[in-house]
């Protein structure tokens, strides 16, 4: 499993190095976890209503290819991209979401935040509000996209959509429960659960 730490980056150029790197994947391409922040961007998945979007501002809106709403990124927020061959490591799309959402979960209780998920509704909450995102695309039988989680970000921006097309759900952060951290040590625990995760129960396989 192969970390790449790519600081704070530009949504569009990171999207499409994603799906470059997917496309040219072969049979020994190693799985690899993306490290980072974004630039401020809001992005409307595959089903994702334009009028989710309540208040137009700067900050741009781009249409993606994974599933789900609209959701926001920022600076002070941990995002995971997970480029896994799931048939190689006969993993299935369900069971990467739950592996996802158990990472976050993890993290936190690391921190002292107890967090939990709820049905229909995937991501990571605490109380009753949402702290920590997902969304994948597969192609070819490997994934690309994957987590968020609010460490230490304005929470404004969310106050401008529907998250994830819930109308009136709030969100939270680690700095919002009490935490201080640095972003990067979060991505960095992310990244080891993850691992951890995926080795001990997705363990690669021939095809």
């Amino acid at each position: 499993m192969i970390h790449r730490t790519l600081g704070l980056v530009d949504y569009v150029a990171t999207f499409e190095a994603q799906k470059a790197f997917t496309a040219a994947r072969t049979e020994d391409t190693p799985d690899e976890l993306w490290l980072l922040q974004h630039e401020p961007v809001y992005t409307l998945g595959l089903a994702g209503k334009p009028e989710h979007l309540l208040v137009a501002s700067e900050v741009p809106v781009v249409k993606i290819d994974r599933g789900g709403q609209i959701t926001y990124h920022g600076p002070g927020q941990a995002v995971v991209y997970l480029l896994i061959d799931l048939a190689r490591r006969n993993l299935k799309v369900r069971e990467q979401v739950t592996l996802m959402e158990q990472a976050m979960i993890d993290v936190l209780a690391g921190h002292g935040v107890t967090a939990e998920r709820r049905e229909g509704a995937p991501g990571v909450y605490v109380r009753d509000a949402k702290i920590g995102a997902l969304g994948l695309k597969i192609s070819r039988g490997c994934s690309y996209h994957g987590l968020s989680l609010n460490v230490d970000l304005d929470l404004a921006p969310f106050l401008r959509i529907n998250p994830c097309g819930y109308e009136g759900l709030r969100s939270t952060s680690l700095r919002e429960e009490g935490v201080t951290v640095t972003t990067e040590r979060v991505l960095a625990q992310l990244a080891s659960r993850l691992t951890d995760l995926l080795e001990r129960d997705y363990p690669l396989s021939p095809r």
